[in-house]
């Protein structure tokens, strides 16, 4: 079998390949051949790489895009005064898991260049006051649904992953976060009971995805309250779908699998005998071993819509290698998620502002759950 060898931008070295011989698996009682197709680990060359996009943005109050309504000209400040936690990197979403990066980083990777700087950084941006400030917005007039869901998970991803690194900064931290996280928590435990239908697009306010992260916190934290909701309502919202229509993705602004963000909360929420049942009718031709999915295809890096589909690539493939986990029926799903990154991780560092500024967040996040 020939080599196909993918050349990365992003380690400068030649990365990913496939391997000289396929593997047989055993696959419904069936003997099968399986091409494993290789994408790079993450590693310290690649996470010094992967640092330097949130480094360099969360301090960058500008361009900036707010979000706000106006209810005044009170309200006519600069990101910094609104945000002083996370006022960097054009939104305030793109901030908070610009933030969860580096600390996602520095907790696998201590020895990570700049690492002293980096947690000045974070001390700075994440003190005591400014969290306090960010709580104070979300408690104005107009502000009550800032950010939901998608900026709130992230808001309680940055929450989970300080509780679980295991040094005198992260608690600190976490104790000056503590405030604006139990605000997050509360707004999904008003929100969700009140949601009538899931939202069921590729952007951001995508239902799924917000309950997906909420229910890692609440798991992680053993918060049973929020992860009972969230369980309740995400089988409310989506025991009974069939045949999602995968072929419709993704579509031109997606950065998310409507149909794989949903059965990636599923298997969150249902035993592995449930899932496999819901999930065999929820998507019935994953199981066919010669299913292909075409990654989403970026014609123009450098417009902020269009660069989404690189996001798209990375989330699909974290939803499959969620999915395949524990189900060796559905290995072969694996080969799909490595090649979706395999397109778009060469293409992160030097790329502008437009992708640099949360890209790197997604990438770090795939490789960090990669399949093994």
């Amino acid at each position: 079998m020939k080599q196909i060898i993918v050349l990365s931008a992003l380690l400068l070295i030649s990365a990913c390949k496939k391997n000289d011989k396929s593997e047989k698996e055993i696959i419904s009682g069936k003997k099968v051949e399986v091409e494993k197709i290789e994408t790079t680990k993450l590693n310290i060359q690649q996470a010094n790489k992967l640092a330097s996009l949130p480094i360099h943005c969360i301090d960058v109050e500008y361009p900036n895009k707010l979000n706000q309504t106006i209810g005044g000209k009170k309200d006519l400040q600069s990101p910094k005064e609104l945000h002083p936690a996370f006022y960097g990197c054009f939104d305030w979403h793109s901030s908070v898991h610009g933030h969860w990066s580096l600390v996602a980083l520095l907790k696998q990777f201590p020895e990570l260049e700049n690492s002293e700087t980096i947690k000045t950084q974070l001390l700075a941006n994440i003190s005591k006051e400014n969290i306090d400030k960010e709580v104070a917005y979300f408690y104005k007039k107009y502000n009550k649904s800032y950010e939901r869901t998608y900026g709130w998970a992230w808001l309680l991803k940055l929450a989970e992953e300080l509780h679980t690194w295991d040094t005198e900064i992260a608690r600190e931290l976490e104790k000056n976060l503590q405030p604006l996280t139990n605000l997050i928590i509360q707004k999904y435990l008003e929100f969700l009971p009140k949601l009538k239908y899931p939202i069921r697009v590729g952007e951001h306010t995508n239902t799924a995805f917000g309950l997906t992260f909420a229910w890692d916190y609440a798991n992680t934290l053993r918060n049973n309250e929020l992860k009972l909701l969230i369980e309740t309502r995400a089988k409310e919202f989506y025991l009974k779908d069939a045949d999602c229509p995968l072929s419709w993705e993704p579509s031109g602004y997606d950065f998310l699998s409507p149909c794989l963000q949903e059965a990636a909360i599923m298997k969150r929420v249902l035993n592995k005998e449930d899932f496999k049942n819901w999930f065999g009718d929820f998507l019935p031709q994953l199981k066919d071993q010669n299913f292909k999915l075409p990654v989403g295809e970026v014609s123009d890096r450098k417009d902020g819509k269009l660069v989404h589909l690189d996001g798209v690539n990375f989330s699909r493939a974290w939803a499959i290698y969620k999915i395949i986990e524990d189900l060796p029926e559905y290995n072969h799903l694996q080969n799909i998620a490595n090649r979706h990154i395999n397109y778009s991780l060469p293409n992160l560092v030097g790329d502008s502002y437009e992708g640099g500024h949360w890209l790197g967040s997604f990438a770090i996040y795939v490789l960090k759950h990669q399949a093994e």
